[in-house]
């Protein structure tokens, strides 16, 4: 039995992400030493009946139905926000004037100005010890991360080249339901925030450069879809009839976009290519990451999460690249886990996620990524929808 401090954690929303983030909750304490103990103190959602199945199902202790609730409460010091963006910037802000530690969900807010007031909040907040990230769980792929560390340690060289994809096929059939996704005025955009943001954030942090400026194309293939069940409040997904009423899609199913980078401390800015979509058959999550420089490569794919390729041009350069199978102690994160080549999933980068919040917290530091860097993508984000807006005009980040 742990004799640590407990960390009472306070989540709001229950859905996709609240699922996950709840089974990284109770694992992490389980296979990581942590400073403190987290401890599923109460789950918010606006349904009462279906809250109290949630909490049931997924392990907390006590619900609310108004997560302004949660802050009034002195068994509570972390908000996890696990909500559509249009509220994330109400609940965080409020939260951290209240005392308590916040994990927001990507992207961080629904536009460049909500995104400072946020993090202008979270920098006085952590100077007085309460601290806040957002989650990029991607980061937390071990593969991903030993990707950082290589090029940390210089074997990739300069950086001259990204491309990064994020492919899915969810919304491929035109008569899949409306949701919450494809509302602007909840999600902020469709595959460019939602997917497209994982991407800028990966390609950032694993090549430690900024991106400075973009060329874009938006598209919407799809204008409007069924309303099924309680859809017609945008909420979830249900049986559609030829004949139900259909509902305005109002973000892009696509996302496509050219890139500069700042070229970080130590080289020139590399230049870069990223797609996001949800319209690719056959692709169900394929998260890639690719990144040339001058003494190697590396590639990466979330479709096989596990495997990290590495080419590089001093060892054989007729060979090819090489796959690294990222399940060796020394790997990020692997050594808490199975014995060398039983792989690890999905939930996985959620855990780490925590077992790192948890940390940074424990030690009275911030955690990253900062809302800082989370407001750095939504720079980014900004600018490809300018661009878009202007005919793929160059737009400054």
């Amino acid at each position: 039995m742990t004799t640590a401090k407990p960390l009472r954690v306070g989540m709001v929303g229950y859905a996709f992400m609240g699922a996950a983030h709840s089974h990284a909750w109770r694992t992490a304490p389980r296979f990581f030493d942590l400073p403190l103990d987290p401890q599923l103190t109460a789950l918010c959602g606006r349904n009462d009946d279906g809250v109290r199945a949630a909490a049931a199902k997924l392990g907390w202790g006590s619900v609310e139905t108004d997560w302004r609730q949660l802050l009034e409460r002195d068994d509570i010091d972390l908000i996890d926000i696990c909500t559509p963006g249009n509220t994330h910037a109400e609940i965080a802000i409020a939260a951290l004037e209240a005392g308590k530690h916040v994990l927001c969900e990507k992207p961080l807010a629904n536009s460049v100005a909500e995104a400072e007031h946020m993090t202008e909040v979270a920098q006085a907040a952590a100077q007085r010890g309460v601290f806040s990230m957002c989650g990029f769980s991607y980061r937390r792929t071990p593969a991903l991360a030993l990707a950082k560390r290589m090029v940390e340690q210089g074997q990739l060289g300069n950086i001259r080249h990204v491309r990064a994809q994020y492919l899915q096929d969810w919304l491929s059939d035109e008569n899949a339901p409306m949701t919450w996704r494809l509302d602007k005025s909840k999600s902020g955009s469709g595959s460019l925030g939602d997917i497209g943001a994982h991407s800028i954030d990966a390609a950032q942090w694993v090549t430690g450069q900024q991106i400075t400026g973009v060329s874009a194309l938006l598209e919407t293939f799809v204008h409007e879809r069924p309303l099924a069940g309680d859809l017609v409040g945008l909420g979830g997904h249900g049986d559609v009839g030829a004949d139900a009423p259909r509902g305005r899609v109002t973000v892009d199913d696509a996302a496509i976009f050219t890139a500069r980078f700042d070229g970080g401390a130590t080289s020139a800015g590399a230049v870069g290519v990223f797609e996001a979509t949800r319209f690719a058959l056959g692709r169900k999550n394929a998260m890639r990451l690719e990144v040339n420089g001058t003494k190697a490569s590396l590639a990466f794919d979330f479709e096989e999460m596990n495997v990290l390729s590495f080419y590089d041009a001093a060892e054989s350069p007729d060979a090819g690249f090489r796959r690294i199978f990222v399940t060796e102690p020394e790997h990020p994160y692997a050594g808490n886990w199975w014995p060398t080549g039983h792989g690890l999933g999905y939930e996985h980068g959620f855990t780490h996620q925590v077992v790192d919040l948890v940390t940074a917290i424990g030690a009275g530091e911030q955690p990253s990524p900062s809302f800082a860097d989370a407001l750095q993508v939504q720079k980014v984000l900004a600018a490809v929808e300018g661009s878009a807006a202007e005919s793929s005009r160059w737009q400054k980040v």
